[in-house]
Protein backbone atom coordinates (compact mmCIF):
# COMPACT_ATOMS: atom_id res chain seq x y z
CA UNK A 1 0.00 0.00 0.00
CA UNK A 2 1.75 3.42 -1.10
CA UNK A 3 0.76 6.03 1.65
CA UNK A 4 1.89 9.89 1.44
CA UNK A 5 5.18 10.44 2.40
CA UNK A 6 6.93 13.61 3.40
CA UNK A 7 8.23 16.92 0.78
CA UNK A 8 6.14 18.99 -1.34
CA UNK A 9 5.33 19.15 -4.83
CA UNK A 10 3.93 21.70 -6.92
CA UNK A 11 -0.04 21.24 -8.20
CA UNK A 12 -0.57 24.49 -9.91
CA UNK A 13 1.73 26.97 -11.76
CA UNK A 14 1.38 30.68 -12.45
CA UNK A 15 0.76 30.22 -15.61
CA UNK A 16 -2.20 27.37 -14.83
CA UNK A 17 -0.30 24.50 -14.19
CA UNK A 18 0.84 24.70 -10.84
CA UNK A 19 2.26 26.98 -8.30
CA UNK A 20 1.54 26.69 -4.86
CA UNK A 21 3.76 24.00 -2.71
CA UNK A 22 1.97 21.09 -1.07
CA UNK A 23 2.37 19.38 2.01
CA UNK A 24 2.46 15.47 1.36
CA UNK A 25 2.54 15.65 5.02
CA UNK A 26 -1.12 17.32 5.40
CA UNK A 27 -2.53 16.71 1.88
CA UNK A 28 -4.38 13.50 3.40
CA UNK A 29 -7.00 15.13 5.31
CA UNK A 30 -9.28 12.18 6.27
CA UNK A 31 -11.35 14.50 8.92
CA UNK A 32 -13.27 17.13 7.36
CA UNK A 33 -15.24 19.85 8.75
CA UNK A 34 -18.23 21.20 7.34
CA UNK A 35 -18.80 24.76 6.79
CA UNK A 36 -19.98 25.67 10.15
CA UNK A 37 -16.56 24.16 11.36
CA UNK A 38 -18.08 21.42 13.09
CA UNK A 39 -16.30 17.75 12.70
CA UNK A 40 -17.17 15.55 10.18
CA UNK A 41 -16.59 11.66 9.77
CA UNK A 42 -13.84 10.23 7.76
CA UNK A 43 -14.57 10.59 4.44
CA UNK A 44 -13.26 8.92 1.77
CA UNK A 45 -12.80 9.59 -1.95
CA UNK A 46 -11.82 6.81 -4.06
CA UNK A 47 -10.55 7.61 -7.99
CA UNK A 48 -10.78 5.13 -10.66
CA UNK A 49 -8.01 5.95 -12.21
CA UNK A 50 -6.15 4.70 -15.82
CA UNK A 51 -5.87 5.15 -19.41
CA UNK A 52 -8.90 4.84 -21.62
CA UNK A 53 -10.64 1.93 -22.44
CA UNK A 54 -9.26 0.17 -18.96
CA UNK A 55 -12.70 -0.36 -17.85
CA UNK A 56 -12.97 3.05 -15.24
CA UNK A 57 -16.86 3.35 -15.83
CA UNK A 58 -17.85 -0.47 -15.24
CA UNK A 59 -15.83 -0.63 -12.11
CA UNK A 60 -16.70 2.44 -10.54
CA UNK A 61 -20.58 2.10 -11.08
CA UNK A 62 -19.82 -1.57 -9.49
CA UNK A 63 -18.27 0.28 -6.42
CA UNK A 64 -20.39 2.71 -5.79
CA UNK A 65 -23.14 0.60 -6.00
CA UNK A 66 -21.42 -2.26 -3.87
CA UNK A 67 -20.36 1.66 -1.24
CA UNK A 68 -23.55 3.05 -1.86
CA UNK A 69 -21.55 6.47 -2.66
CA UNK A 70 -22.30 8.86 -5.36
CA UNK A 71 -20.77 8.77 -8.56
CA UNK A 72 -18.82 11.04 -10.30
CA UNK A 73 -17.69 10.77 -14.19
CA UNK A 74 -14.91 12.30 -15.12
CA UNK A 75 -15.56 12.11 -18.51
CA UNK A 76 -18.77 14.44 -17.90
CA UNK A 77 -16.66 17.30 -16.23
CA UNK A 78 -15.10 18.26 -19.64
CA UNK A 79 -15.65 21.37 -20.97
CA UNK A 80 -17.25 21.19 -24.35
CA UNK A 81 -14.14 22.12 -26.01
CA UNK A 82 -12.25 19.52 -25.07
CA UNK A 83 -14.67 16.81 -25.81
CA UNK A 84 -14.12 18.13 -29.15
CA UNK A 85 -10.82 17.58 -29.32
CA UNK A 86 -10.57 14.34 -28.49
CA UNK A 87 -13.41 13.60 -30.63
CA UNK A 88 -11.17 14.86 -33.36
CA UNK A 89 -8.38 13.00 -32.46
CA UNK A 90 -6.10 15.76 -30.85
CA UNK A 91 -4.46 15.05 -27.43
CA UNK A 92 -5.23 17.44 -25.00
CA UNK A 93 -2.54 19.61 -23.11
CA UNK A 94 -2.35 20.17 -19.46
CA UNK A 95 -3.84 24.00 -20.36
CA UNK A 96 -6.71 22.01 -21.16
CA UNK A 97 -6.54 19.39 -17.91
CA UNK A 98 -6.15 21.98 -15.18
CA UNK A 99 -9.30 23.70 -15.20
CA UNK A 100 -11.55 19.85 -15.40
CA UNK A 101 -9.30 18.68 -12.68
CA UNK A 102 -9.83 21.43 -10.37
CA UNK A 103 -13.70 21.20 -11.11
CA UNK A 104 -13.62 17.50 -10.44
CA UNK A 105 -11.47 18.32 -6.66
CA UNK A 106 -14.31 20.89 -6.15
CA UNK A 107 -17.05 18.28 -6.47
CA UNK A 108 -14.90 16.54 -4.33
CA UNK A 109 -14.47 18.86 -1.56
CA UNK A 110 -18.42 19.70 -1.91
CA UNK A 111 -19.32 15.90 -1.36
CA UNK A 112 -16.52 15.76 1.41
CA UNK A 113 -18.19 19.22 3.50
CA UNK A 114 -21.43 17.24 3.85
CA UNK A 115 -20.04 14.23 5.07
CA UNK A 116 -20.02 12.23 2.31
CA UNK A 117 -17.21 9.98 0.88
CA UNK A 118 -17.45 8.79 -3.06
CA UNK A 119 -16.83 6.98 -5.95
CA UNK A 120 -14.99 9.03 -9.08
CA UNK A 121 -13.69 7.87 -12.32
CA UNK A 122 -10.38 9.58 -13.86
CA UNK A 123 -7.74 9.20 -16.28
CA UNK A 124 -5.32 11.07 -13.53
CA UNK A 125 -2.00 9.95 -15.75
CA UNK A 126 0.78 12.11 -14.25
CA UNK A 127 1.55 12.52 -10.46
CA UNK A 128 0.83 16.19 -11.02
CA UNK A 129 -2.65 15.63 -12.50
CA UNK A 130 -3.19 13.62 -9.03
CA UNK A 131 -1.81 16.07 -6.99
CA UNK A 132 -4.98 18.07 -8.10
CA UNK A 133 -7.50 15.99 -6.88
CA UNK A 134 -5.28 15.11 -3.61
CA UNK A 135 -6.36 18.94 -2.81
CA UNK A 136 -9.57 17.75 -2.03
CA UNK A 137 -10.85 17.43 1.48
CA UNK A 138 -11.25 14.06 2.90
CA UNK A 139 -8.84 10.93 2.04
CA UNK A 140 -8.43 10.32 -1.61
CA UNK A 141 -7.38 7.03 -2.88
CA UNK A 142 -6.35 5.77 -6.13
CA UNK A 143 -7.11 2.80 -7.84
CA UNK A 144 -5.14 2.28 -11.02
CA UNK A 145 -6.76 -0.01 -13.23
CA UNK A 146 -3.73 -1.97 -15.38
CA UNK A 147 -3.19 -3.70 -18.24
CA UNK A 148 -0.69 -4.30 -21.37
CA UNK A 149 -1.61 -1.13 -24.33
CA UNK A 150 -2.68 -4.29 -26.72
CA UNK A 151 -5.67 -5.61 -24.38
CA UNK A 152 -6.96 -2.14 -24.11
CA UNK A 153 -6.79 -1.49 -28.06
CA UNK A 154 -8.73 -4.71 -28.42
CA UNK A 155 -11.41 -3.14 -26.04
CA UNK A 156 -11.61 0.22 -27.36
CA UNK A 157 -12.14 -1.32 -31.15
CA UNK A 158 -14.60 -3.53 -29.91
CA UNK A 159 -16.71 -0.21 -28.39
CA UNK A 160 -18.78 2.51 -29.93
CA UNK A 161 -19.82 5.48 -29.19
CA UNK A 162 -17.77 6.90 -26.76
CA UNK A 163 -15.67 10.43 -28.30
CA UNK A 164 -12.27 9.20 -27.24
CA UNK A 165 -10.97 7.72 -30.40
CA UNK A 166 -8.17 4.39 -29.99
CA UNK A 167 -5.95 6.34 -32.00
CA UNK A 168 -5.19 8.20 -29.03
CA UNK A 169 -4.73 5.42 -26.90
CA UNK A 170 -0.64 5.47 -27.39
CA UNK A 171 -0.13 9.38 -26.42
CA UNK A 172 -2.23 8.05 -23.17
CA UNK A 173 0.46 5.53 -22.38
CA UNK A 174 3.47 7.77 -23.01
CA UNK A 175 1.66 10.54 -20.35
CA UNK A 176 0.78 7.57 -17.65
CA UNK A 177 2.78 8.15 -14.52
CA UNK A 178 3.24 5.16 -12.16
CA UNK A 179 1.75 5.53 -8.98
CA UNK A 180 4.25 6.40 -6.43
CA UNK A 181 5.21 5.60 -2.92
CA UNK A 182 3.73 9.37 -1.87
CA UNK A 183 0.74 8.53 -3.06
CA UNK A 184 -2.34 6.70 -1.38
CA UNK A 185 -3.34 3.80 -4.27
CA UNK A 186 -3.07 0.92 -5.65
CA UNK A 187 -2.48 -1.14 -8.97
CA UNK A 188 -5.13 -3.24 -9.89
CA UNK A 189 -4.65 -5.34 -12.58
CA UNK A 190 -7.54 -5.88 -14.89
CA UNK A 191 -7.08 -9.25 -16.38
CA UNK A 192 -10.44 -10.69 -15.23
CA UNK A 193 -14.10 -9.68 -15.32
CA UNK A 194 -15.27 -6.37 -14.05
CA UNK A 195 -16.63 -7.84 -11.16
CA UNK A 196 -14.08 -9.34 -10.14
CA UNK A 197 -11.76 -6.19 -10.06
CA UNK A 198 -14.04 -4.18 -8.03
CA UNK A 199 -13.90 -7.26 -5.64
CA UNK A 200 -10.05 -6.98 -6.26
CA UNK A 201 -10.27 -2.71 -5.10
CA UNK A 202 -12.77 -3.62 -2.49
CA UNK A 203 -10.49 -5.71 -1.38
CA UNK A 204 -7.27 -3.55 -1.50
CA UNK A 205 -9.61 -0.88 -0.07
CA UNK A 206 -10.90 -2.66 3.34
CA UNK A 207 -6.93 -4.11 3.80
CA UNK A 208 -5.19 -1.08 2.76
CA UNK A 209 -2.90 -3.28 0.22
CA UNK A 210 -1.16 -3.89 -3.29
CA UNK A 211 -3.32 -5.79 -5.13
CA UNK A 212 -2.00 -9.26 -6.89
CA UNK A 213 -2.94 -11.04 -9.69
Amino acid sequence: MRVPGGGATLDETADGSGGRAVDRDDDRRHASTDQGGRHVAEVEHVVVMGVAGSGKTTVARILAARLDRPLGEADEFHPPENVAKMAAGTPLVDEDRWPWLRTIRDWLTAHAREGRSTVVTCSALKVAYRDVLREAEGRVRFAHLAAPEALIEDRMGARAGHFMPPELLPSQYRTLEPLTDAEDGFVVPVDVPPEEVAERVLDALAHDREVRP
